[in-house]
């Protein structure tokens, strides 16, 4: 299978999860809004209702894509994984995935565990390159190193993907050695992934202006239909800060802003549903295809110790089980 036959036959999962993603953006949104009527109406204390009411929606959004869209993500990458290796998948795709994730961890905290590993260490080992940045030219090496983090952390979720994609290829082994394995990966390999550096920002940069551009100014042509009510916003923003940017007291610069918040916000959601599967298909095709005929060894494995404490304690547990 090519990765655009991979991509297409896994999308389902996407559309699940997008499904997810709405239902715990319109519950968000619910609760902002009706904060800041119920307040507004009962108390003349709109603001402070809204800003209740986003962070009730914030807890409850956060519980809906943490616990619920989970398998979806998983299933799919394990998915991903199986039509690179085997080159063929199979007609229940959906279900298969399920049951590769359920048996691989049965747990969402057995998940979160490993993928959780998997974060930190390569975010400490982007942490430390900003710290090497400014040791050696002060704040220029520092601003250098924290460019070079910022790119790193931009590919961290696409590592992580990948990684957990290893996790699923191995299957044989114990799901902690196979994250410390695709740990290894990256660094063994980091010549050939790094050829998905185009892919992954060429990509994202178009849709993001593509998809963002197009909802953020359907918002504003929406929210423009309003300008009393952004207008006592602004008014009311402005006279419970007393410091306030001077922009903040102009409404269609609220607007404006509101617009773009929007705008970000779909396209973060269709990003990651349509764009973002078919960037890591390729991305996920080479890092396990750089590891099926050259396992990390206990070798590899000493010599990115030094490299992440997280990474350490992981292997210390490892090798005394």
């Amino acid at each position: 299978m090519n990765n655009t036959e991979i991509y297409k036959k896994t999308l389902g999962f996407s559309l699940r999860r997008l499904m997810w993603d709405f239902i715990a953006f319109i519950v968000f949104a619910a609760l902002t809004i009706g904060g800041f009527l119920i307040a507004e109406t009962t108390a003349d204390s709109g603001l402070i209702g809204l800003g209740i009411g986003a962070i009730i929606g914030g807890i409850v959004m956060y519980l809906i894509l943490h616990y619920i869209a989970f398998s979806y993500k998983a299933g799919q990458i394990a998915m991903m994984t199986e039509g690179v290796v085997k080159g063929k998948l199979p007609e229940n795709v959906i279900e298969k995935g399920k049951k590769v994730v359920k048996e691989r961890f049965a747990t969402v905290v057995a998940y979160y565990a490993v993928t959780g590993a998997i974060k930190g260490i390569f975010q400490q080992i982007g942490n430390g390159i900003t710290a090497v940045g400014q040791a050696v030219g002060g704040d220029t090496g520092s601003t250098i190193g924290s460019t070079i983090s910022s790119v790193i952390q931009t590919i961290v979720a696409y590592l992580c993907d990948c990684c957990l994609g290893w996790v699923f290829y191995r299957k044989d082994e114990k799901a902690t050695k196979a994250t410390l394995e695709g740990a290894v990966l990256f660094f063994k390999h980091g010549k050939t992934l790094a050829k998905n550096l185009g892919r992954v920002f060429g990509i994202s940069i178009l849709s993001f202006l593509a998809i963002g551009g197009v909802f953020g100014g359907i918002a504003y042509l929406i929210l423009s239909g309003f300008p009393e009510a952004f207008a006592n916003f602004s008014s009311e923003v402005v006279s419970k800060i007393s410091d306030a940017p001077e922009w903040l007291s102009d409404p269609n610069v609220v607007t404006i802003i509101c617009a773009i918040i929007i705008g970000t916000m779909f396209w973060s959601f269709l990003h990651s549903t349509f764009v973002r599967p078919f960037i890591l298909v390729g991305v996920l095709r080479n890092y396990i295809n750089s590891g099926i005929n050259d396992i990390p060894s206990e070798k590899d494995f000493n010599a990115l110790d030094s490299k992440s404490s997280k990474f350490k304690k992981l292997h210390e547990e490892v090798k005394a089980e």
